[in-house]
């Protein structure tokens, strides 16, 4: 029987923990999502994040356009994007965590995956992937050392560190040395 694997991606769990481990965010998705899987069948990966206030943050919103624009790029790729409300002068983000939860439950509900791999370290997620594994479901997590959920860790069939030597050749542009950032040379 050949396994399906739908990848649900908690998006801002990965920006943010790509920025504090690698200062960078040039990740080649197609090919992430392909090492994910490995040999296995790709369902469908889906991509959960906030969308950017284009009137309160231009910059943050063009470039985030310019992210979404090459992510609609990669095959097989569904990008799911809630709001954000701002509370006490802070941006709050809104909807992003039920809808990774009910698409995960939803879809193995109805038979679509096999595996369920999430792309995250948050505790939040770990009542519903237990859901997701009482279905008969197997259930991954490709997680940060840094910031992941013991919770979320204890529920995983399998686990995945996103280190160093994983990202290795999953980058899309070529980092750029200290000598080369300070002088401009080649």
């Amino acid at each position: 029987m050949e396994n399906r694997v739908a990848i649900f991606i908690d998006g801002s769990n990965l920006y943010h923990a790509l920025r504090s481990n690698f200062r960078r965010y040039d990740l080649n998705f197609a090919d992430f999502t392909s090492k994910l899987c490995s040999s296995r069948h790709l369902f469908r990966t889906y991509y959960y994040n906030i969308l950017q206030d284009s009137i309160q943050r231009p910059d943050g919103y063009r470039e985030q356009q310019e992210f979404l624009d090459n992510l609609r790029k990669t095959p097989y790729l569904e990008i799911r994007l809630g709001s954000t409300k701002v509370t006490q002068g802070i941006p709050v983000e809104k909807g992003v965590d039920v809808m990774l939860a009910t698409d995960l439950l939803y879809f193995a509900w109805n038979d679509f995956y096999d595996v369920a791999m999430l792309v995250s370290g948050d505790s939040d997620f770990a009542y519903a992937l237990q859901a997701v594994k009482n279905m008969g479901k197997h259930v991954e997590v490709a997680y940060f050392e840094r910031g992941v959920s013991k919770d979320l860790l204890d529920v995983a069939d399998n686990r995945y560190l996103l280190n160093q030597s994983f990202f290795k050749g999953l980058w899309v542009g070529k980092r750029r040395t200290k000598r080369r950032r300070i002088t401009g040379e080649d």
